[in-house]
């Protein structure tokens, strides 16, 4: 996924798939190009993996309505360890739980574990979907399909807006 692929998604009618990515993107200040490249794996392929769910992940906070601030990055780490089984997603739930307040942590447990955790082991696989190939249909539409269990909406606070770097 790069700048050029996705600067189409702009221009695309508000309830696209497409035109959300974009927003979420555009409204974090964030930029497909600014990724850093995957270091300490020397195989090609499984470089290329470890990239892929670097990009996914950003498609993955529109389809599922999860934010980017600790709670809603370590929620959303839940839904990849149970959808994917990859260690490294699991390790970055336990730092995030690390990292928040009491009341967070509660919320994380009682909310966004169970929810993570099913919502992962419900969708359809969603590692290999060319998401470029969707940005013109429907996010509703794309969510039903993909069996996408959209997250409880976050507690309202400050600390839920900002970015977080997991």
């Amino acid at each position: 996924v790069t700048e050029a692929s996705v600067a189409p998604a702009w221009d695309l009618p508000e309830h696209t798939f497409g035109a959300a990515y974009a927003n979420f993107m555009g409204q974090r200040g964030f930029s497909p190009d600014d990724r850093p490249p995957v270091r300490y794996v020397d195989d090609a392929e499984l470089a290329y993996v470890a990239a892929r769910a670097r990009e996914v992940h950003d498609f993955w906070h529109v389809l599922f309505g999860m934010n980017t601030s600790v709670l809603g990055e370590t929620a959303l780490k839940v839904m990849e360890f149970s959808h994917l089984g990859l260690p490294v997603a699991g390790l970055a739930t336990l730092g995030g739980l690390a990292r928040l307040d009491y009341e967070r942590r509660r919320q994380l447990i009682d909310v966004y574990i169970p929810w993570g955790w099913r919502a992962g082991l419900r969708s359809a696989p969603l590692m290999c979907l060319k998401y470029e190939d969707h940005f013109e249909e429907d996010l509703m539409d794309l969510r039903a399909r993909w069996r996408i269990m959209v997250a409880p909406p976050l507690p309202e606070g400050k600390e839920n807006k900002v970015k977080c770097d997991l």
